[in-house]
C-alpha cells in the first residue's frame, strides 16, 4: 500500500493507491449508499484523484487532511470569536471544506463544522431509507484533535477546558446520529462501531488528552500510543457487555464483508472476521498484533508484537508527540534502542508496561520463556512475509497540488479564501 512513513501533506503527490479496495467500494458493490464526513487524510493528488469520491464514497463532506495542516491563527475555534491556539502549519493554503470534489468554503468556520457533518449524515441516512437501500457512513470527526474547537452549545460548558468542550460536542454528535437513526426506524437494523486512530498527543498537555495508566502516547509503540477504545452497538444482535479479546481496525473490512455477504478483494488481508465475537457465537480469531513505528523500515520490521496477554518490544523509540510525560522513554530524546532479549510485559496484569518480566527482578517461569519464544517466532515469520510497497510519501510534494478555491489568485496562498456558499 505504501502509506508510510509519517503522514501525507496538503501538497503530497501520493495518496491511497486507487487499486487498493476500500471498505466503501466493497459495500457500494453490494448496493449500499456510501458516505463520508470529516477528516480524510489519505491524499489529494493531481485533480483530487485520491479523494473519497474516487475511493468508493458516493458522497463526501469534509477536510481532506488534518485541520491543523494550514495556518490556523486566522481561524475561530470557539464562538463567538475565540481564535485557535498556535499558528499550525504556515505557508500552506487555508484548510478547505470539500463537498465531493468541490470547495464548499475555505476556510470553514470550525465552531459550526460538527453540526454540518451531523446534518450531512442525517441526509445520507434519510435518502438511503427513501431509496430502500442500506447505507454505510464513515464519520471521521476532527474531535478531539488539536487545535480543539466546539459549537456555541458546548463552549466553556464541560468544565474541562477546550479538550473537554471538544469531547462534549463529539458525544452530542454521536447521540444526534443515534437519535436520527431511531427517528428513521433504522436503529434496530444498523451496526454502529466507534473507535479511534491513536493515543493522546501528550506534548499538547491538557489539550492533547491523557493515556491514564498506559505508558507514553501518540508516536510510540507502547500501549498509550496504540491501544484504543472500541464500541459496537447492534440491538438484537450484540449482547451488551465487555470483552478483552484482541481486535484491530484492520478487522473491520473482513468483518463487515462477512456480515453483508460481500466478497473480499482478491488480496492478502491482515484482518480477521470478528463477527463470531460480535454476535456471541465464538471468540476473536485474532491472536496477535504487530506494531510499527511512525517511520518503519524493512530491516527492523515490527517494533513490538503482542500475542494473547504478552507483549514484546524488540525496538523502542520516543516521539515528540509524547513529550511532557514523566517517563523519559516516551520523549523525542529517547533514541532508537534494540532490545535483546526483548522487553516483555504481561498486559493482563501490567497494562502500563512497567514491569519487564525479563528484567532480572522476577523469576523467569517456563510460561514466560515459552511466551518469548513464541513472540520471537511470530515476529520472524511476519517480517519475512511482509512486503513494503513503494512509499507514497516518498513521491514528494508539489505546492501546486494544494486545494485553492481561486487557483490563479495572488498573493498565494493567503488569497485562497472563499466565503461559505451556504452562509
Amino acid at each position: 500500500m505504501g502509506m508510510y512513513p509519517g503522514v501525507l501533506e496538503p501538497s503530497s503527490r501520493g495518496g491511497l493507491p486507487l487499486e487498493e479496495v476500500t471498505l466503501a467500494e466493497v459495500l457500494a458493490a453490494r448496493g449500499y449508499l456510501t458516505g463520508m464526513a470529516g477528516k480524510w487524510h489519505l491524499g489529494v493528488g493531481p485533480e483530487g484523484v485520491f479523494l473519497p469520491p474516487h475511493q468508493g464514497f458516493h458522497r463526501f463532506l469534509g477536510i481532506p487532511y488534518s485541520h491543523d495542516q494550514g495556518p490556523c491563527q486566522n481561524l475561530t475555534c470557539f464562538p463567538p470569536a475565540t481564535p485557535c491556539d498556535g499558528g499550525c502549519d504556515q505557508g500552506l493554503v487555508p484548510i478547505p471544506l470539500l463537498a465531493n470534489l468541490s470547495v464548499e468554503v475555505q476556510p470553514p468556520w470550525l465552531p459550526g463544522l460538527e453540526a454540518r457533518y451531523v446534518a450531512f449524515a442525517r441526509d445520507l441516512m434519510a435518502d438511503a431509507q427513501r431509496q430502500g437501500r442500506p447505507f454505510f457512513l464513515y464519520y471521521a470527526s476532527h474531535h478531539t484533535h488539536y487545535p480543539q474547537f466546539s459549537g456555541q452549545s458546548f463552549a466553556e460548558r464541560s468544565g474541562r477546558g477546550p479538550f473537554g468542550d471538544s469531547l462534549m460536542e463529539l458525544d452530542a454528535a454521536v447521540g444526534a446520529l443515534m437519535t436520527a437513526m431511531g427517528d428513521l426506524g433504522l436503529l434496530e437494523e444498523t451496526l454502529v462501531i466507534f473507535t479511534a486512530d491513536n493515543g493522546p498527543e501528550t506534548m499538547r498537555m491538557s489539550q492533547g488528552g491523557c493515556s491514564g495508566l498506559l505508558r507514553c502516547g501518540k508516536g510510540t509503540t507502547f500501549e498509550g500510543g496504540v491501544r484504543e477504545p472500541a464500541l459496537a452497538f447492534w440491538p438484537g444482535h450484540i449482547t451488551p457487555g465487555v470483552t478483552h479479546e484482541l481486535a484491530s481496525s484492520l478487522d473491520l473490512l473482513p468483518t463487515l464483508a462477512a456480515l453483508t455477504g460481500a466478497p473480499l478483494p482478491n488480496v492478502t488481508l491482515d484482518g480477521f472476521d470478528l463477527s463470531p465475537l460480535l454476535l456471541g457465537t465464538g471468540k476473536s480469531p485474532r491472536q496477535s498484533l504487530f506494531f510499527y513505528p511512525a517511520y518503519p523500515d524493512e530491516v527492523r520490521g515490527a517494533f513490538a508484537v503482542r500475542s494473547g496477554k504478552y507483549k514484546a518490544h524488540f525496538f523502542t523509540q520516543g516521539s515528540a508527540h509524547s513529550d511532557t510525560t514523566a517517563d523519559p522513554a516516551c520523549h523525542a530524546a529517547s533514541p532508537l534502542t534494540a532490545h535483546e532479549p526483548p522487553l516483555l510485559y504481561d498486559l493482563s496484569e501490567d497494562p502500563g508496561e512497567n514491569y519487564n518480566l525479563l528484567g532480572g527482578v522476577a523469576e523467569v517461569t517456563p510460561e514466560v520463556l515459552q511466551a518469548v519464544k513464541q513472540l520471537q517466532l511470530l515476529k520472524a515469520k511476519f517480517d519475512a512475509a511482509m512486503t513494503f510497497g513503494p512509499s507514497q510519501m516518498a513521491r514528494g510534494e508539489d505546492p501546486a497540488l494544494q486545494i485553492c478555491c481561486q487557483p490563479s489568485c495572488t498573493p498565494y496562498p493567503t488569497c485562497c479564501h472563499c466565503p461559505d456558499s451556504q452562509a
